[in-house]
């Protein structure tokens, strides 16, 4: 049986596309560190092509790792954050949850870029949630709630602690109940 964190194809299809969306967003602070390394901006692409139906699950899985390891390729904080939203959204192709985790990886990416601007990881939360479909928003209240579910990236791991986690909290709060919520009405 597929871990609840997954969600079906169409719906990691139109959850994709958000999630680029976000990992684009921070893109550039990468960028101003490892201007020449494509892998970021590649997997932004991917996610975008994987959410157009251009490209199929089984192959994305096999890349989704590749941004990932552009992380070890720049020193700054904000840097680092940013190749992992854009690992993040190529996650998606894999399991749907990834797209919280981009958008989490994003929002700690514009915090830690403007250290001096306390307002501005909820001001990017904001921006997110501005930018949800319906659609967008309905496939991901099918997700449990981080922490509570460990078949997945949404488990007791890194998303599910510090701002990452309080990040995804707030999202999920944002959109509406999630399954494990509903049943406990």
């Amino acid at each position: 049986m597929p871990s609840p964190q997954s969600l079906s194809e169409t719906d990691r299809r139109e959850v994709a596309a958000w999630a680029a969306e976000c990992a684009e967003r921070v893109l550039a602070l990468f960028e101003a560190e490892a201007p020449a390394d494509d892998r970021p901006r590649d997997a932004i692409a991917r996610s975008r092509a994987f959410a157009r139906g251009e490209l199929d699950a089984a192959g994305e899985i096999r890349r989704r790792l590749v941004a990932g390891r552009a992380a070890h390729a720049v020193s700054s904080p904000a840097a680092v954050a940013a190749a992992r939203a854009a690992a993040q959204a190529a996650g998606v192709a894999h399991m749907g949850a990834h797209a919280l985790g981009a958008a989490a990886y994003a929002a700690n990416a514009v915090g830690l870029a403007a250290p001096d601007r306390p307002e501005a990881v909820s001001d990017e939360i904001a921006w997110q949630l501005e930018h949800m479909t319906d659609e967008t928003r309905s496939a991901l209240r099918q997700l449990p709630p981080v922490g509570e579910d460990s078949a997945g990236p949404l488990g007791s791991g890194l998303l599910a602690s510090g701002i990452l986690g309080s990040t995804i909290r707030e999202i999920q709060a944002a959109i509406g109940s999630t399954p494990s919520q509903q049943g406990a009405r």
